[in-house]
């Protein structure tokens, strides 16, 4: 392994952080996901799933 590789990245800074724990406060359901490239965040996705109740489609109709 080079030294490079050992060394940390200066990639996560305080708008970064915000930025995560924004993400997570805002999702009931799903996930937050970091991509990493090179040792550097590159992109932040977020995937939210919406749970419909049982009991808003008792009678069978569904959506």
């Amino acid at each position: 392994m080079t030294a490079n590789r050992l060394q940390r990245p200066t990639a996560w800074n305080s708008d970064i952080e915000r930025l995560v724990k924004e993400l997570v406060s805002s999702v009931m359901f799903g996930t937050v996901t970091i991509i990493i490239q090179d040792g550097r965040i590159i992109q932040v996705d977020r995937n939210e799933k919406i749970r419909i109740s049982k009991s808003v489609h008792q009678d069978g109709s569904g959506i």
